[in-house]
């Protein structure tokens, strides 16, 4: 059997399939578009699923795909399997083939069996198929398939298996059927005919000895309600072989981890920690886990999924954390994650040009999110060894580890819930971690897959739509703000219509339109459809379906009714208004990239009359001289009004020219391609001014963070800017004037003074209140011996957690050597705190001790040695804690 790399096995199975008539699809992004119910693009099939459906319509009705996927979610959530297991991912590749009513099961299982045997060189004797047997759905033993494949491969090698094993659905009604599956025999020698013999034989039970390469999906049935198939009319094809695992077998390899799609960044891994080829003391499964890890993170975020706490983003957080954990675990004490994500894009970059164009977005994202976790990690441990010394305090040492805790380590630090399983079983505590996420499902996105809220509303649409020539409509509203159209359909409450009189809301489908539908980030037009005795006031213009557009609105005056001719008019003033702030951010866009780097990309926006928002990719905040250059590079290209441009061009040729595209964004073949000013030059769809002067103005209002990474800006244009700076205008005069400042050049100066004073106050007001809580000399403070250790316990009354600490220093002081406990009250909630001088520490634990005396204000606490703090609602127990307190440092000194 001849050895070839995976990145020839993808090439030659595309190849392979062209020559049969079948179109190349580009592999589609990680984030499925326009399908509410997947988290990721997660098989080979999901880009088609329409076409599949007959929602989508193609130009061709074979297609042939290096699909991109990603399975780290709902019933696909086996994370903790990564890295451990030869054949376990997040991220993997999906070739196939696919046939839209063309051929069938004849040519797919002749075409499957000749790739696999004739351009790969697999040895026959060695390959066993599977075919459904009839069991475990209401469908008959797929006879043809048996037939078909009897004429390849001895029948001896043909298992029949029930429905879990070879049986196909998109959900619990649709498109389904029957599939085969070819596997190959790892074991010596040629594979056994054991198909026709009695007992648990053949993949279906024997795993460890047969590997799944290919999936042949035969789609011939609808499944209706109750479970009935009915005969589809024409039957299709969905076919999936793992590149993965065929680059295993064509490697000789025993582990996926063994080939070149994985193989350099674990060495890479390696590398960085000092380790040789066998991993050392750490073994394989670390560093197989980081670079199944860095593929998913690279790739993920160059579809435009950044770490948060989002659905999708948490799923990548999760990944990232994961693979960083184990770095550290292995010694990796810097920032390493990024390195294997470069190695990543070095490996891929070629077959996807899209981790180029992304390799700085990539390297930042990954940097900010490493540290931020590092931190956590740090903080975390010091909670979770605060909680389990509380524990051990209360004599809970060996029972359960909070699931409130869990979860609050979880919400406020960002710290895994599994990691705190992990260190809670090394201290003997159990850790129920499906109680501690379901606490916080809502940031989880492991769980149930999205639901469409309105997906009946979006089958009425379909349906709607199915019925009308969408070939035949048009959009007009580039070049015209009114347009003469025939009404093709309306829905009024949910329902088609032939006819809604006034006061009624409609949904209007036109045969053609100058309303723009709101699309990459431009909100919908508003307007009228007119006629002789009819208006109908439009408030937004939607295109659910990613077709014609859906007029909504409320009929005014009249009746209107299908096949009526009407004219339909833009709101020309908002138009022009929300043309303005779209060319706007096209020039924010670039001087963003312009003055901040490379990495940064457009994460969202919105296209408003009143105003403009932005998204952006970029690790800190603006400073003040970033801010003001992207403000002066943008009014520069205002000033100098040059025309705006419009191109239609092919895709590649649109990249090859410098024009940017949104990450994650799936386009056609033809691209719009748009050049506001000199030098900014975006793919497109929406409406722009014809030259940057029209603009008028541009002024930024507001700057901050949004999420791990990313920055928010917003920003208005002509006299929304002029609007702004008269409102900035009147507060610096008015601040003048309240600071008695000569000229506006003497504010910041007269600011800063006051500032300062407002300071030097509150640090006067902060050491009064600590010298109050200390009290006035140490004859006054109230000392107990226990033991030999003198122990101070107070109440110091209303106090913040900075002046009991600054307290509690002054008071261990002014001791030498002794237990200081305080306690205080503040908004209504109880506080203590308890510090040990250094030379006790070894006999008396402040964390213990102040979990023992939590218990009185209804609380928990925990922290250091030498000192520790609790909290609860009971303000009244906090006597009660303070009396308690000398026979609880006795209990510690074993009096």
């Amino acid at each position: 059997m001849p050895r070839l790399g995976a990145h020839e096995i993808r090439q030659r199975f595309l190849e392979f399939f062209a020559a049969r008539e079948h179109t190349v699809v580009k592999s589609a992004p990680l984030v499925p578009q326009n399908d509410p119910t997947l988290l990721f693009t997660n098989a080979g099939m999901v880009p088609f699923k329409d076409v599949f459906t007959g929602r989508d319509q193609r130009p061709y009705t074979r297609a042939t795909s290096s699909q991109r996927c990603l399975r780290a979610g709902g019933k696909h959530n086996d994370l903790d399997n990564v890295g451990f297991t030869p054949r376990h991912h997040t991220f993997f590749e999906m070739l196939g083939n696919f046939s839209f009513g063309d051929y069938f099961k004849a040519e797919a299982i002749k075409w499957s069996w000749s790739f696999l045997t004739e351009v790969l060189g697999i040895p026959a004797d060695k390959l066993v198929v599977s075919v459904f047997n009839g069991e475990g759905e209401d469908a008959p033993l797929d006879q043809e398939a048996l037939d078909l494949w009897a004429e390849i491969v001895p029948r001896e090698r043909i298992y029949t298996l029930e429905a879990k094993e070879n049986f196909w659905q998109m959900g619990d009604t649709g498109p389904c059927g029957p599939c085969s599956e070819i596997h190959i025999f790892k074991g010596e020698g040629t594979a056994p005919g054991d198909a026709l013999r009695e007992g648990p034989f053949g993949p279906g039970h024997q795993d460890d000895l047969y590997t799944e390469l290919w999936n042949l999906v035969f789609m011939q049935y609808e499944k209706k309600e109750g479970g009935e198939m009915v005969s589809l009319p024409r039957p299709s094809i969905d076919t999936g072989a793992g590149l993965e695992r065929l680059a295993a077998v064509m490697a000789g390899a025993e582990s996926n981890y063994e080939t070149e799609l994985l193989a350099p960044m674990v060495a890479r891994a390696k590398s960085l920690a000092g380790v040789g080829s066998d991993g050392g003391a750490y073994g394989q499964a670390p560093f197989q886990v980081i670079a199944d890890h860095a593929r998913a993170t690279s790739f993920l975020i160059a579809d435009g999924v950044f770490p948060d706490k989002g659905k999708r983003e948490y799923v990548l957080r999760r990944i990232m954390r994961r693979a960083i954990r184990f770095g550290a675990n292995v010694g990796l004490e810097d920032l390493f994650f990024h390195q294997i994500c470069h190695e990543v894009v070095d490996r891929f970059g070629e077959v996807y040009p899209e981790l180029q164009a992304a390799r700085a977005t990539i390297e930042e994202v990954v940097k900010t999110e490493e540290s931020a976790f590092r931190r956590t990690l740090d903080r975390g441990l010091r909670r979770v060894s605060g909680v389990i010394a509380g524990l051990e305090a209360e004599g809970k040492g060996k029972g359960d580890f909070p699931i409130e805790e869990a979860a609050v380590l979880y919400d406020t630090f960002g710290f895994p819930i599994d990691l705190t399983g992990v260190i809670a079983k090394e201290h003997g505590l159990a850790l129920d971690e499906a109680a501690a996420e379901a606490k916080v499902k809502e940031l989880q996105s492991g769980g149930a897959a999205f639901k469409s809220g309105d997906a009946g509303v979006q089958d009425l649409y379909f349906e709607v739509e199915g019925s009308l020539d969408k070939s035949a409509f048009e959009f007009l509203g580039y070049g015209e703000l009114e347009a003469e159209a025939e009404v093709w359909a309306l829905i009024a409450e949910g329902k088609a219509v032939q006819s809604a009189g006034a006061g009624t809301r409609v949904e209007v489908f036109l045969s053609a339109t100058p309303m723009y539908a709101e699309s990459g980030g431009q909100v919908g037009d508003h307007g009228e459809i007119l006629a002789s005795g009819l208006r109908v006031a439009i408030d937004d213009v939607q295109k659910p379906t990613g077709g014609i557009h859906i007029h909504r609105g409320e009929v005014v005056e009249g009746e209107l009714k299908v096949g009526a001719k009407v004219k339909v008019a833009v709101e020309v003033a908002r138009r022009d208004a929300i043309r303005r702030n779209h060319s706007a951010t096209h020039l924010l866009h670039h001087a963003l990239r312009e003055v901040l780097g490379e990495h940064v990309i457009q994460k969202g926006s919105l296209v408003e009359a009143e105003r403009l928002r932005f998204d952006f990719s970029h690790g800190k905040g603006l400073s003040t001289e970033e801010r003001e250059e992207i403000e002066r590079r943008v009014n520069r290209e205002v000033l100098a009004n040059a025309d705006s441009t419009t191109r239609v061009m092919e895709l590649e040729a649109a990249k090859a020219a410098g024009a940017i595209g949104l990450f994650g964004e799936k386009y056609d073949d033809e691209v719009r391609v748009v050049s506001i000013g000199r030098e900014s030059v975006e793919l497109c769809g929406g409406t722009h001014v014809a030259r940057a002067g029209d603009i008028g103005a541009f002024a930024i209002t507001t700057e901050g963070g949004i999420a791990q990474g990313v920055r928010r800006l917003e920003a208005v244009t002509g006299m929304g800017a002029v609007r702004h700076l008269q409102t900035l205008s009147r507060v610096v005069a008015g601040a003048a004037q309240e600071l008695h400042a000569g000229s506006v050049d003497e504010i910041e100066d007269k600011l800063g003074r006051l500032v300062a004073d407002n300071k030097r106050r509150e640090k006067e007001i902060r050491d009064l209140k600590r010298q109050l809580a200390a009290g006035g000399s140490a004859a006054a403070d109230p000392i107990v011996e226990v033991e030999g250790v003198k122990v101070l316990a107070k109440n110091v009354g209303e106090a913040d957690p900075k002046t009991l600490r600054a307290a509690a220093d002054t008071l261990r002081d002014r001791l030498r050597s002794g237990v200081v406990i305080l306690g205080a009250q503040r908004e209504g909630k109880a506080s203590l705190l308890v510090a040990v001088t250094a030379d006790l520490t070894a006999r008396i634990h402040a964390g213990k001790l102040v979990g023992v005396l939590a218990a009185h204000v209804e609380g928990r606490g925990g922290g250091r040695p030498e000192m520790a703090q609790a909290g609860g609602p009971k303000v009244e127990g906090i006597a009660g804690a303070l009396e308690a307190a000398p026979a609880a440092v006795g209990a510690q000194l074993g009096a």
